[in-house]
């Protein structure tokens, strides 16, 4: 009994030491590395960018008044189309104390002068009726008469202007009345009601009534790296996509580059502008972030090969074709590479188009 345990002990001992040896054999054999085989294909490559900025209108307006005062009356909201010389608001003016004792003075003055050339007038009326002076004197006399009527009517209106805004003359064109200069859209209205406002002068730039455009007239603004703004040139395509409308996208045409960089971020970038095509079933509002794709490069129809099977050796380029299958062998051969769209490569010369090249390994 004992004699035929020993004999399974050896056993077992031979077996775990056969076994032993056959892994270790088999695992010290090199094992055969086996690649995907990928082919050369026509198609098309372009290379493009994006650029991030917002959409603006192309001029945007600040209607200021042209006098100093209170705002009495508003008669646009935001949002509000207008036509040009369209009422905006109504200014009440406050007068200054000396401006208006001055023209006050003035009127007061012009009615004297008027008082005595009137008197002057009839007098000499009576005398030339009687055939006592001349004709001349008479003319002159209604003469004086007239210019001192026309110098009150203007000091009243001067009075009218200083102590209420409105020219007694053309009361429609009053400075109290604020109107649009162009024809388009309120954006903002800054002021309220019973806010005071002043005119622009040479000391300060006046207040803002209100801000408008025409929001026909779009642009996309935008900034490309430098390394990027020379394969830009106006008159480039770009497609704009709109954060706030991911469904719709517009056209837009490349109309301005910056010829001075500024620097963001320890970058130096250009300043893009481009003209949107506006969709009049559309309603686009200022501000709106979005980004413009534009194709920087492009070749059609062209012999390509993947990215992923190029070996880059300085500025050669290399890939490895299949010569043997069974087992895999590969040559590896220089190839003139073009543009590349970060997946496919195109090729100039160097790969057949019926050859097979080394792809990714085959993991096992």
């Amino acid at each position: 009994m004992k004699k035929i345990f020993k004999i399974l002990m050896w056993v077992l001992v031979a077996a775990v030491f056969v076994g032993t040896f056959v892994y270790l054999y088999i695992n010290s054999r090199p094992k055969e590395v086996r690649y995907n085989i990928v082919e050369p294909e026509v198609a098309t490559i372009e290379r493009s960018t994006v650029l991030t900025g917002k959409i603006e209108p192309r001029d945007e307006i600040e209607i200021k008044p042209q006098i100093s005062g209170i705002i009495s009356e508003l008669c646009v909201e935001a949002g509000d189309f207008v036509r040009k010389d369209d009422i905006i608001a109504k200014i009440k003016v406050i007068p200054e104390e000396s401006s208006l004792n001055s023209a006050q003075n003035r009127v007061d003055v012009a009615q004297l002068s008027l008082d005595l050339a009137k008197s002057q007038y009839e007098r000499t009326k009576g005398l030339y009726d009687k055939k006592f002076v001349s004709r001349e004197e008479y003319e002159q006399s209604y003469t004086e008469w007239m210019k001192a009527q026309q110098e009150m009517d203007a000091a009243i209106d001067a009075l009218s202007i200083v102590r209420d805004g409105i020219s007694t003359a053309n009361a429609q064109q009053s400075n109290t009345l604020v109107r649009a200069t162009i024809d388009g859209q309120i954006l903002d209205v800054p002021v309220k009601v019973g806010s005071s406002v002043i005119q622009s002068n040479t000391f300060n730039d006046g207040t803002t009534v209100a801000k408008m455009a025409n929001m026909r007239d779009l642009i996309f603004e935008g900034k490309v790296d430098e390394t990027e703004v020379g394969m830009l040139r106006p008159g480039m395509e770009t497609v704009i996509s709109i954060g706030a409308l991911p469904d719709i996208s517009h056209h837009a045409v490349i109309e301005f580059i910056a010829p001075k960089s500024t620097e963001e971020n320890g970058s130096n970038t250009f300043q893009i502008k481009a003209a949107i095509e506006v969709n009049d079933t559309l309603e686009l509002r200022a501000g709106y972030s979005a980004n413009a794709s534009v194709v920087l490069q492009s070749a059609k129809d062209v012999l390509t090969v993947p990215e992923a099977t190029v070996e880059w050796s300085g500025d050669s380029t290399f890939v490895y074709v299949l010569t043997k299958e069974q087992p895999q062998e590969f040559e590896r051969i220089p190839f003139a590479a073009g543009m590349s769209d970060g997946l496919k490569i195109e090729v100039k010369s160097g790969i057949p188009s019926d050859a097979k090249l080394r792809g990714l390994k085959i993991e096992d």
